[in-house]
């Protein structure tokens, strides 16, 4: 089974930063980036970076290099981002909400890093290194002797862009890399499919080592519109919801949990920031749909919510699903839509042999967004494989999520095929029973983890929130069982005030692990 996107003609140089420097030439004065109440134009952020570029480019950091980026959301990052692109090189985001035994592991990870760019706050994280550390602020007189042209270098779709840290399933981080023309493909397809033009203002609200963020940050200026940063080195609803209320964004690209806590502010308050916007882009876990719904349906809303579905190693978004079109009856589990431009989704079996239509597969992804692969990851390479279409060869990469596609051609996630596991002699995914839980009567919202016992036994803890009182185990059990067969059913049911995020905006699983046992 193959759904196919749209053939879509990209540019012989289909190259990101390109785009940005064309609006940068054609409307120089306007806001490119706001922060911490600074407006910086596409002219001036164009000319820092274009600066920032030739001073890579006189130290040998050029095409292929790999710069490290350690940064709070600032002017200051996407100068170093953009520069790092104008000179050829690819950037590495280093989170600095991250734990610092977190950022030393990830350290150790990249092979052959040429710098890494921080501040005097963030410096110190990143110490460790072994590579020179430099920041923007020490330089900016030498900077400021430095061309304001961009640099003369080749940069094409093939060469990397940037490279991201995903740990997957086995929890090791591993990092992928991007190439220009997946990045470039994916945002000329939301521009092209969404109308995202100059008037596309966006808010950042995801933290910086998140693949989605990468996209978040660059979607704006590549479509000609203001970027706007949080001063925040974490997410903080509070201040996200304010800047929403003060300034005309239109756009927001977040995980699920976190758009659940905007609606939540949004909702307690009264307020209409949300329901103004003319995109909120999500996704990267299960949805729960009853988290949305009620906000939804409120008289006025004008917010289009596109629940996406991708992975960091294809460019993070292969499909897209317009949620107005969700009816809970006819669709157990919300569907994530159909492919981007130039992707393709395939359902396969074992075997790599497609499935028929309707029935479960392992979801592969082939096309533009298919990323360079794991660098210095050896045997994970392997994900990524060729498959013969049509009598064709054909680059995939096999993601190990498993799905189907519905009668209306669009494609279903049902979850992880390494999420399941054995519990009682049945295999079981975790997201089946949180799904079955969120149905239940007086539960706002479940997480379901599995542990295991002394004698290691596996078993599943239910997280809880409850719509108002906590409801009690023997209801929670009783109506489960009404649905799921018993060994599905959790054997501990834990009532919390709310699910905790990770960095990422996720909800934190590992968190919850540690809290059950």
């Amino acid at each position: 089974m193959i759904l196919q996107g749209k053939r879509v003609a990209l540019p012989p140089a289909p190259v990101v930063h390109r785009r940005f420097e064309e609006h940068a030439r054609d409307t120089p004065d306007a806001p490119a980036v706001v922060w911490d109440g600074h407006r910086t134009t596409y002219a001036e952020l164009d000319a820092r970076a274009n600066r920032f570029a030739h001073w890579l480019g006189a130290r040998g950091h050029g095409r292929g290099a790999k710069v490290g980026v350690c940064l709070d959301y600032s002017t200051d990052m996407l100068v170093a981002i953009l520069g790092t692109l104008k000179a050829g090189a690819a950037y590495v985001p280093f989170d600095p909400a991250y734990p610092a035994a977190r950022l030393r592991l990830l350290l150790d990870t990249v092979p052959a890093l040429a710098l890494i760019v921080a501040s005097a706050e963030t410096a110190g994280m990143v110490a460790s290194a072994g590579v020179d550390v430099i920041g923007l602020d020490p330089l900016r007189d030498e900077l400021a002797a430095l061309p304001a042209s961009a640099p003369d270098i080749e940069v094409t779709g093939d060469d990397v862009c940037y490279a991201v840290f995903t740990s997957g399933s086995t929890g090791t981080p591993k990092l992928t890399a991007v190439r220009h023309e997946g990045w470039f493909n994916l945002m000329n397809w939301l521009s092209l499919e969404y109308g995202l033009d100059s008037r596309s203002h966006n808010l950042v609200v995801s933290a910086f080592g998140f693949d989605l963020s990468q996209r978040a940050l660059m979607t704006p200026l590549f479509c000609g519109a203001t970027q706007y940063l949080m001063a925040s080195r974490s997410f903080d609803a509070m201040m996200a919801y304010r800047i929403l209320g003060r300034h005309d964004i239109r756009t927001v690209h977040c995980a699920s949990s976190t758009l659940y806590l905007l609606v939540d502010w949004e909702t307690a308050r009264g307020g209409d920031a949300l329901t103004r916007l003319d995109y909120v882009l999500f996704g990267g876990e299960a949805l729960k749909t009853e988290r949305l719904t009620a906000w939804a349906r409120r008289e006025g809303n004008t917010c289009t919510l596109l629940h996406q579905y991708g992975v960091a190693e294809c460019t993070d978004v292969a499909t897209s699903y317009d949620l107005a079109a969700y009816r809970p009856g006819e669709h157990d589990v919300p569907p994530v839509g159909t492919p981007a431009y130039n992707t393709d989704i395939h359902l396969l079996d074992g075997e790599l042999r497609g499935v028929a239509p309707g029935e479960q597969g392992e979801i592969c992804i082939s096309g533009a967004g298919v990323g360079a692969g794991y660098l210095g990851a050896g045997p994970e390479n392997r994900k990524f494989t060729t498959l013969s279409v049509d009598g064709e060869p054909r680059r995939v990469y096999r993601t190990g999520d498993r799905g189907y596609v519905n009668g209306d051609g669009e494609l279903v996630v049902l979850g992880r095929i390494d999420a399941q596991v054995k519990v009682r002699g049945m295999r079981i995914d975790p997201t089946d029973v949180e799904r079955a839980l969120a149905r239940l009567s007086g539960v706002r919202e479940a997480a379901v983890v599995v542990t295991y016992t002394g004698s290691g036994e596996a078993e599943l803890v239910a997280f809880v929130v409850p719509a108002r009182e906590a409801p009690a185990e023997h209801d929670l059990r009783a109506g489960l069982l009404e649905t799921l067969p018993r060994s599905m059913v959790p054997a501990r049911f834990l009532s919390i005030p709310r699910i905790p995020l990770s960095p990422h905006g996720k909800a934190d699983r590992a968190a919850l692990v540690a809290a059950a046992t």
